[in-house]
């Protein structure tokens, strides 16, 4: 509800005509802050947005006059600079509320009537396993860390409360290593991910210049028992140490693990839209597993299933390929770039299932040919909720109803939601 606000008046204005006294009054008029926007901001009921504000906040003229009861206070000393997250000052009920409306209203957009709508996945905080950083070094040390909120500033981390503390205990040894042998000049990008052997780091932008520099480099990584670690200095990632073959465990199966790949952010998200996508497979026995990465979701639909599973990257494709040949023989990994050359309608019609995580422009010519195909069930992984909506509309129109939806918050605190979702026929 709108209320109108007079500030207080200066002593002169006391002397002036009443009608004139009323012209020199600053008036404005507060509103209550009734959600939160994809971009992390507030909104109020007539489409003002307030950086910072959180439902029950009450703003006026672009800022927060009363704050409402969801703040809590941000664990984090970066939080307000950092742009890894938006709303750690947000309750959790706000943070669960933030993802079921970003998905919900993706999905009111297109008209989509939705048939059960689960509860919401959040995952909690320092489970992040994988995370880009961005490097520079500085005339008498280096920065890393995050950028600053639509900035290319660096925040110079000195914690961090979403990535997993093995990768959080990196931030300081391997600060103090660019800013001896980092390049003197341009940014540097910091990949780090967990794998089944430790720390995965790889570093782009980054030149080893001369043997100092290619010795420190086998020195940190061997000191802080890196898995592996990668060197692109223009001409791709190269493995400067990698005492073992590095592999990540897909429900139960080591599979190799190529630089730079794809890998869901959160161990419990992953687990539960896997958990979600068994049960909704039902008693299909011949399934796709389309955009199937390293095959996150083909190894864990494979009991008492034969699994086709295509992806496009051939490094995720080769490593796929050695898994499936550990795996007993049901998951078969196919290399075809669906973009140029979706699965056709009579290829579809042959699986009693299909499931597909594509990248975050969505799958349009692929949807195209399942909605023409004959498939009953069609379970739709996705992490822009824009692009699902797209395509489920038109799902939609060719018979399917959006059965089960969830929403699911992998990276805390940030305005990055994504989902799982069934539809049959």
């Amino acid at each position: 509800m709108a209320q109108t606000v007079i500030a207080s008046r200066p002593a002169c204005c006391a002397r002036l005509p009443a009608d004139k006294r009323l012209s020199r009054l600053a008036v404005s008029t507060t509103e209550q802050i009734i959600r939160i926007a994809a971009k992390g901001d507030g909104v109020t009921d007539s489409g003002q947005h307030v950086a910072g504000a959180l439902p029950g906040d009450e703003v006026a003229d672009g800022a927060i006059v009363t704050k409402g009861p969801h703040h809590i206070a941000p664990p984090c000393q970066h939080f307000g600079a950092c742009g890894g997250c938006l709303l750690q000052h947000a309750s959790e009920d706000v943070l669960a509320n933030f993802a079921r409306d970003r998905v919900v209203n993706a999905a009111t957009g297109q008209g989509l009537e939705i048939g059960e709508l689960l509860p919401e996945h959040l995952s909690p905080p320092k489970t992040r396993r994988r995370a880009t950083l961005h490097a520079m070094r500085t005339q008498k040390s280096a920065l890393l860390g995050f950028k600053e909120t639509g900035s290319h500033r660096i925040v110079d981390l000195r914690e961090c409360h979403v990535i997993a503390p093995e990768l959080a205990e990196m931030i300081a040894p391997l600060r103090a290593f660019i800013a001896k042998h980092g390049p003197r000049k341009g940014g540097i990008d910091v990949q780090m991910s967990l794998c089944d052997q430790g720390v995965d780091l790889g570093l782009s932008n980054f030149a080893l210049d001369g043997l100092e520099a290619i010795e420190g480099a086998t020195d940190f990584a061997r000191s802080h028992n890196l898995a592996r670690l990668t060197v692109d200095q223009g001409y791709g990632p190269e493995s400067q140490w990698e005492p073992e073959p590095v592999t990540v465990t897909l429900s139960g199966v080591a599979v190799p693990m190529p630089s730079g790949t794809f890998l869901q952010a959160t161990r419990d998200a992953e687990y539960q839209m896997i958990a979600d996508a068994r049960e909704w497979m039902g008693d299909a026995k011949l399934v796709a597993d389309l955009f199937a990465g390293l095959g996150t979701f083909a190894f864990a639909l494979r009991k008492g299933r034969k699994v086709l599973s295509v992806e496009a990257d051939q490094a995720a494709f080769l490593a796929s390929k050695v898994g499936a040949s550990q795996s007993g023989g049901t998951v078969h990994p196919i290399h075809r770039d669906l973009f140029r050359s979706p699965l056709m309608p009579d290829e579809i019609g042959r699986f009693g299932a299909v499931l597909l995580d594509p990248p975050r422009a969505g799958a349009k010519s692929q949807i195209e040919q399942i909605a023409a195909s004959v498939v009953p069930r069609v379970v739709y992984v996705s992490c822009n909720p824009s692009s699902w909506a797209r395509d489920a509309a038109t799902l939609s129109e060719a018979g399917f109803k959006l059965a089960k939806l969830r929403p699911v918050g992998q990276f805390r605190w940030s305005n990055h939601v994504e989902l799982v979702s069934l539809f049959e026929r």
